[in-house]
């Protein structure tokens, strides 16, 4: 039996687990982010030692270890060169982890780890061509294109939440405006949530939060669209909107057998992909005469990082 080490570095916790060759989760843990890469790649390292030594093994038991990083990453250089979350500029990851470890290291954008995960082990396994789309504090983008990881060149590419959905519209946090981010991610939906609920004061969204917006979620407009609250339909019914036709355009550049739609907001599970498929149907261009996509949502859950972290070595 073969494992693998995967690492999932986020800007609250960093989590690691000892994966087996068919995809099985045997142990993971996580630690809170530290204040520098330093502090981060040490405790990183007794993450990985403590999974090892709780299974009995040793790095050479191991084929390698995977790091799933947000940020702008050189994946053949093993460097971060850029994580604004934690304020990380060229931190060179891999040479500094192989410090502790002598194995294969290998890093790519968390997103790239979270697509590789679902097409080996989650919901697009028999899949040849994928795209996903991660809805949470941003949008992250993964490909699988003719069965392979599409990274990009210095595995910069993907980076599908930084399209143009609206020309000139609401600033994004890369300092552009009107990108697919700014109107999909669970940070736009709660924005959206917010303003429509200062709109109307009467709405049962009201009621759901116990009268206090800041605790307004990605659930909040779904939860009261199903009880018929129509302040909180119209919400989700425009949130549909920006989320198909930011789906259609890659649905019409890519042409894949599935769509994944990852991140918290794909809880919605069915209520979210048939709203999606009902859209698509109406304006997918050529949606009569071209093989339609599968529109799903991930099955891995938060594991898909750490085992497409570690599916990056065992490739």
């Amino acid at each position: 039996m073969k494992y693998a080490i995967g690492v999932d570095i986020g800007g609250m916790s960093v989590k690691a687990g000892l994966v087996n060759e068919n995809g099985a989760m045997l142990e993971k843990n996580a630690v809170k982010s530290a204040d520098t890469p330093e502090k981060l790649i040490k405790n990183m390292a007794g993450q990985i030692n403590s999974l090892l030594a709780g299974n009995k093994l040793d790095i050479a038991d191991v084929c390698g270890i995977g790091v799933g990083c947000p940020g702008a990453i050189s994946g053949e250089k093993g460097v971060v060169d850029i994580l604004p979350n934690l304020g990380w500029k060229n931190v060179p990851l891999a040479a500094e982890l192989k410090k502790y470890f002598d194995t294969r290291i290998r890093l790519s954008n968390d997103a790239n780890a979270a697509v590789l995960g679902e097409y080996k082990y989650g919901c697009a396994r028999g899949y040849t061509n994928c795209v996903m789309l991660t809805l949470g504090t941003g949008v992250g983008g993964g490909l699988i294109i003719n069965g392979r990881l599409y990274e990009g060149k210095d595995c910069k590419g993907a980076e599908l939440g930084h399209t143009t959905l609206v020309l000139d519209g609401e600033p994004c946090t890369c300092g552009r405006n009107g990108c697919v981010e700014t109107y999909v991610s669970a940070t736009a939906l709660i924005r959206q949530t917010k303003a429509a609920m200062l709109g109307d004061l009467d709405s049962a969204m009201w009621k759901y939060v116990s009268g206090d917006i800041e605790k307004v979620d990605g659930r909040t407009a779904f939860a009261c669209a199903k009880t018929g609250d129509r302040t909180a339909e119209r919400v989700v019914s425009q949130y549909i909107r920006y989320l198909s036709e930011s789906l259609m355009n890659l649905m019409n550049i890519f042409r894949p057998d599935v769509i994944i739609i990852g991140g918290g907001i794909s809880g919605e599970k069915t209520y979210l992909t048939d709203r999606i498929h009902k859209y698509c149907a109406k304006f997918y261009y050529g949606y009569k005469h071209s093989p339609k996509p599968e529109i799903l949502t991930a099955t891995l859950g938060n594991d898909a990082g750490i085992i497409g972290a570690a599916a990056l070595v065992t490739e």
